[in-house]
């Protein structure tokens, strides 16, 4: 098994997945992943395709991320990563697509609108 790469997306942001044999090392930006994301809910983000297929320890993945927060930046890895094992093995793809991680989540901020304060917001109505 050579590099599978593949992208995944989230808001603003964009994750590029290099998958690999290996011995579950995950590095994103040339940082550890626990370095990365301090925080152990963006944590389990990203091992979450590896604990659904049993694979947590077989590959090692390299990432590149931008753009975005850091929960953007998790769920792209995440879909990412997902897309990548389903590179590996097709027999993946349902156990992932039954808990949405095959899905790119289209929801995005929308954009402020002249005259008024924000996307949604109005200024406040006078009457007279």
């Amino acid at each position: 098994m050579e590099v599978v790469n593949a992208l995944g997306r989230r808001k603003t942001s964009v994750a590029r997945v290099y998958l690999m044999k290996g011995t579950g090392k995950m590095t994103i930006n040339k940082r550890d992943y626990k370095e990365f994301f301090p925080v152990a809910i963006l944590q389990g983000k990203v091992e979450q395709p590896f604990n659904l297929t049993d694979t947590l320890g077989q590959y090692d993945i390299k990432v590149n991320v931008a753009g975005g927060g850091i929960n953007g930046q998790a769920e792209a890895i995440r879909l990412g990563i997902s897309r990548a094992l389903v590179e590996v093995s097709g027999d993946f793809k349902t156990l992932l697509k039954a808990e949405g991680l095959m899905t790119r989540d289209p929801r995005m901020v929308e954009r402020k609108k002249p005259g008024q304060p924000k996307a949604r917001k109005k200024f406040q109505f006078s009457k007279r």
